[in-house]
C-alpha cells in the first residue's frame, strides 16, 4: 500500500528545525505528481475548496463591484447583467486556480511548497478530474459570458475567449507565459481592465472614462496578490525553473514591487477625486494596507506571507467597495 504525505499529515508530524511550518489549512507538499493519477481520491470538499483558493478571490470579485459602481454613478446599473459578469469572473478564477493545480502538478513544480493545498501534487484527486473541474468553471464562464454577448453585442466574444486563453495558458500548454514573468500584466489586463471596464459596459452600452481609470488601482491591487504569491514561492520556483517575475526581481525587488501595487492604488484614487471627489473616501482602506506592508517590508516568509496575501485580499475589498461607493454617490 502507497502512504502519501497528506494536509493533515503534513499538519501533524512535527516539522524539522530548518522548514517552515504550515499554517492551519496549508500544507508543505511532499508527494509526487504522478501519484496523483494512481489509487482513489481521497480529497474532501474542505481539500476540494481550498484547491480553489478561496483568498484569491476578491480579485474576481472587487472589479465586478467597481464597474458597477461606475455604471450606477451613471443611472445605468443592471443588477442582472451584475450578476452574469460577476459569475463570468468568479467562474474564470476558480478555473484558472484550478487549471495551474493541475498544469504545475503534472510539471512536478507543485512537489515541494508551503502554501494552499495542490489537489494534484498532494495525491489527493486525480489529474484528470482537478483537469475537468477546471474545464467545469470554464464553461460556466463561457456560458455567462454568451448570454452577456447576446444582450450586448457579438464582439464580447473576442474580449471572453482571450480571457479563457489566458487563464489555461497562465501555466498550461508547452509554453506557459506564467513561467516566463507575465503572470502579473495578464492580472492587471484581464482582473483590472478587462473586468472593470468590461461590467461597465456590459450594463451601459458604452465604456466612460471613469471605468478605465478606475481599472488601474482594481488591477494593481490584483497583481499585489500575485506578487506577494509568487514571493513566497521564490525558492521552490527558482528550484523548478518556474520563471516568474518574482523569480526574475529577486527577493527585495519584489518586496519593493508589491509594495508599489499597494500604495499607487490610493494615488490613482486621489486624481480620480478631481473629477468625483467622493473617489476619497477610499482614503479609510489605508489602514487595511499597513499590517501587510509592514510584514513584506520587514522580510516575512512562508506563513508569514500567507498571512499577508490573506490581509491583501482584505485590503482589496475594502478598497474595492469603498470606491465603489465613491463612484456610485454622485454629488
Amino acid at each position: 500500500m502507497q502512504i502519501r504525505v497528506t494536509e493533515a499529515a503534513a499538519i501533524t508530524r512535527p516539522a524539522p528545525a530548518d522548514r517552515a511550518v504550515p499554517a492551519p489549512g496549508y500544507a508543505v507538499v511532499r508527494c509526487r505528481a504522478s501519484d496523483a493519477s494512481e489509487g482513489m481520491a481521497v480529497a474532501s470538499v474542505r481539500d476540494w475548496v481550498a484547491g480553489a483558493r478561496p483568498r484569491t478571490l476578491p480579485a474576481a470579485i472587487v472589479p465586478v463591484v467597481v464597474g458597477s459602481g461606475v455604471a450606477a454613478g451613471y443611472g445605468r446599473f443592471s443588477a442582472w447583467r451584475a450578476a452574469l459578469a460577476l459569475a463570468v469572473a468568479l467562474a474564470l478564477q476558480v478555473g484558472v486556480n484550478y487549471a495551474n493545480d493541475y498544469s504545475d502538478g503534472i510539471r512536478g513544480t507543485d512537489e515541494r511548497r508551503v502554501g494552499p493545498v495542490r489537489l494534484v501534487a498532494s495525491g489527493l484527486v486525480p489529474a484528470r478530474r482537478v483537469l475537468a473541474a477546471a474545464l467545469g468553471c470554464f464553461a460556466v464562464a463561457c456560458l455567462a459570458g454568451l448570454v452577456l454577448a447576446a444582450v450586448t453585442t457579438w464582439w464580447l466574444l473576442l474580449p471572453g475567449a482571450a480571457a479563457v486563453a489566458a487563464a489555461w495558458f497562465y501555466t498550461g500548454g508547452r509554453h506557459p507565459y506564467g513561467y516566463r514573468a507575465l503572470g502579473e500584466v495578464s492580472v492587471f489586463l484581464f482582473f483590472g481592465l478587462a473586468a472593470v471596464a468590461g461590467t461597465a459596459y456590459v450594463q451601459m452600452g458604452r465604456m466612460p472614462w471613469l471605468a478605465v481609470a478606475a481599472a488601474a488601482p482594481v488591477g494593481l491591487l490584483a497583481c499585489a496578490l500575485l506578487v506577494i504569491n509568487n514571493l513566497r514561492d521564490i525558492p521552490t520556483d527558482t528550484v523548478t525553473g518556474k520563471r516568474t517575475l518574482a523569480v526574475v526581481l529577486g527577493d527585495h525587488r519584489t518586496r519593493l514591487l508589491y509594495v508599489a501595487c499597494v500604495v499607487i492604488p490610493f494615488g490613482v484614487a486621489a486624481a480620480i477625486a478631481a473629477a468625483d471627489p467622493l473617489a476619497l473616501i477610499v482614503l479609510a482602506a489605508v489602514p487595511f494596507a499597513l499590517a501587510p506592508v509592514r510584514l513584506v517590508r520587514h522580510g516575512a516568509s512562508g506563513p508569514g506571507l500567507i498571512t499577508a496575501l490573506g490581509q491583501t485580499g482584505r485590503l482589496q475589498l475594502a478598497f474595492g467597495l469603498l470606491l465603489t461607493l465613491g463612484l456610485a454617490i454622485r454629488l
